[in-house]
């Protein structure tokens, strides 16, 4: 049978072209007809891109922007000299893209955000206002498809430093503090197709400057301090399933190292109950704010050797290392990142 995608051809082989378009050129693929339009908005185009091996993940970083990428901020005065936008690093083609603004934050990214990706999304979450430094609610998707940003329905309540993970479209929120400091044990899940939140089981004990990380089908929440224990990191875990069960949290003791943040340098590992590894010793070209992004069958380590230097970037895969060039426009502070397949 004939298609209406591409006259002539059957409607099979027509598919088979289009999932080998690169996501660069689905938004202008999108106005060749109604038909590509369509099939590019549609759910059925990215999962027909992955069952056929036509994706490929990239790490999506929240990095400081230099001079030459950041938007003039003169219209807007900030209580910060230094913006923060989305960077993109291809370790496959080495390739780095800045994505555009966020529309309401022309100036800057919400500081402290958090970013998770899912199904083809980016996903940037709470943060403060760059303005005026207050405790956001804020959700938004960057759809890669169409390279675009939409709004998100918000966040239950405004929480900052919070644990944060995506897994088969829904995104995994805990921990954290809210305006008055409070160290938070709520949960919530949000399903990006539906935009919609609902509540999840609490945790057994607030934990503020948590880090989140899915490992197989649970959520893990790592590390963290009670409201009244600033900055006493403890060396537990809140587990959560995402697979059925009784939807409650387990606890892991000794998966962290005490008195250590683990924001940003978790990643997937370790034997049997241990899930997680830490990344920040792993290199010490990138010692000083390590932040570590799981990407297919490697690991992008960023960071610095010291205070003030510039950001680096170390590729980890199958135990070898390899120093990245990096252009000096995407040499600026890293403060978290996520995987996204696209």
């Amino acid at each position: 049978m004939e298609s209406d995608l591409i006259p002539g051809l059957p409607e099979e082989i027509a598919i088979e072209c289009l999932i080998r378009l690169t996501y660069k050129s689905h938004h202008l693929a999108r106005r060749v007809s109604k038909s590509w339009r369509s099939l590019i908005d549609g759910p059925d185009l990215y999962l027909l891109r992955r069952q056929s091996s036509q994706t490929h993940t990239v790490a999506c970083l929240v990095q400081a922007l230099s001079s030459s990428n950041a938007e003039p901020t003169s219209a807007k005065p900030s209580r910060t000299t230094t913006a923060y936008g989305v960077t993109v690093f291809d370790s496959i083609s080495n390739d780095w893209e800045l994505l555009p603004p966020i529309p309401i934050y022309p100036h800057g990214l919400p500081l402290f955000c958090q970013v998770v990706g899912t199904e083809g999304k980016l996903i940037v979450l709470g943060g403060w206002d760059p303005i005026s430094w207050d405790p956001v609610k804020d959700v938004w998707v960057y759809d890669f498809r169409l390279g675009s940003w939409r709004r998100g329905s918000d966040m239950p309540c405004a929480r900052s430093f919070f644990a944060a993970g995506a897994v088969d479209g829904v995104v995994y929120v805990s921990g954290g503090h809210d305006a008055s400091k409070n160290a938070l044990r709520t949960a919530s899940a949000y399903d990006v197709g539906k935009d919609v939140w609902v509540g999840l089981a609490e945790m057994g004990e607030g934990r503020d400057e948590c880090e989140g990380v899915v490992v197989g089908k649970e959520f893990w929440v790592v590390g963290g301090y009670g409201t009244d224990a600033q900055g006493r990191f403890v060396g537990s875990a809140e587990v959560l399933g995402l697979g059925g069960g009784d939807g409650g949290w387990r606890r892991v003791e000794g998966v962290w190292a005490e008195g250590r943040c683990p924001r940003g340098c978790v990643g997937v590992g370790g034997d049997g109950e241990r899930g997680v590894v830490s990344w920040a010793d792993a290199d010490a070209a990138v010692r000083v704010g390590t932040c570590a992004v799981r990407v297919g069958d490697c690991t992008v380590l960023t960071g610095s050797v010291s205070p003030g230097e510039g950001n680096g970037v170390v590729l980890v895969r199958g135990g070898k290392r390899e120093a990245v060039e990096v252009p000096g426009e995407f040499s600026g502070f890293v403060l978290c990142g996520c995987s996204v397949e696209i």
